[in-house]
């Protein structure tokens, strides 16, 4: 990783090990895509990348001191008339 992963700081950065991609977001972190841990150093890189990413998440969601038990969606829904009707 070039720079520091921030997870929570911001709803734009992207981290991308391979093609597996870890999102920002200010209110979740999303995690996604397909990453090939090979044996050899490249896939030890793949795998040093992936753990730096996740142990930043768990370093930020334990240190927030006002942690919620479990979060909500963030809009409620909304109803939209049947296209097909």
């Amino acid at each position: 990783m070039t720079k520091k992963f921030q997870p929570f700081a911001d709803d734009s950065a992207s981290l991308n090990i391979g093609d597996f991609t870890v999102e920002n977001g200010t209110d979740k972190v999303a995690l996604y895509g397909s990453l090939d841990v090979t044996r050899d150093k490249a896939g030890l890189k793949n795998a040093k990348a992936l753990k730096s990413a996740v142990d930043a998440i768990v370093k930020a969601l334990e240190q927030d001191k006002e942690l919620p038990d479990e979060s909500g969606p963030t809009e409620a829904p909304q109803q939209v008339k049947n296209p097909f009707a």
